[in-house]
């Protein structure tokens, strides 16, 4: 898992979603969750990739890894 991924874009975008102020403690729990949700998606879009016997991922395999997640 990325551990230097950077806390801003994170606050920027949960600003923009509304928020008027972000604790810190805050910012790094969603980095950990979305680090833990991307995680996920590239295991599957892995996955898939492998089943089409290639070992690049392409956008087709995360949008695939996506489709089962969404409602």
């Amino acid at each position: 898992m990325v551990k230097d991924f950077p806390l801003t874009p994170l606050e920027r975008v949960m600003r923009k979603a509304g928020a008027e102020r972000v604790s810190g403690p805050a910012i790094k729990e969603m980095k950990n969750i979305m680090l833990e949700i991307a995680d996920k998606i590239s295991m599957n879009a892995m996955a898939a990739a492998k089943h089409a016997k290639r070992v690049t991922i392409k956008r087709e395999d995360i949008v695939l890894a996506t489709r089962s997640d969404r409602s």
